[in-house]
């Protein structure tokens, strides 16, 4: 009978925690460059 009371609440714990409520990932986005890459405009400009 305690085998069988072992079993019933191990299914119980898991059947809750594949019912539990699922967090959001937290995701971080880097930051475009705030200046623009200079750009060759010639040897004397």
């Amino acid at each position: 009978m305690s085998s069988t009371k072992i079993l019933l609440s191990l299914c119980l714990v898991a059947f809750v925690a594949a019912c539990a409520a699922a967090q959001d990932d937290v995701v971080y986005v880097e930051e475009p460059a705030v200046t623009v890459e200079p750009t060759y405009t010639g040897k004397y400009k």
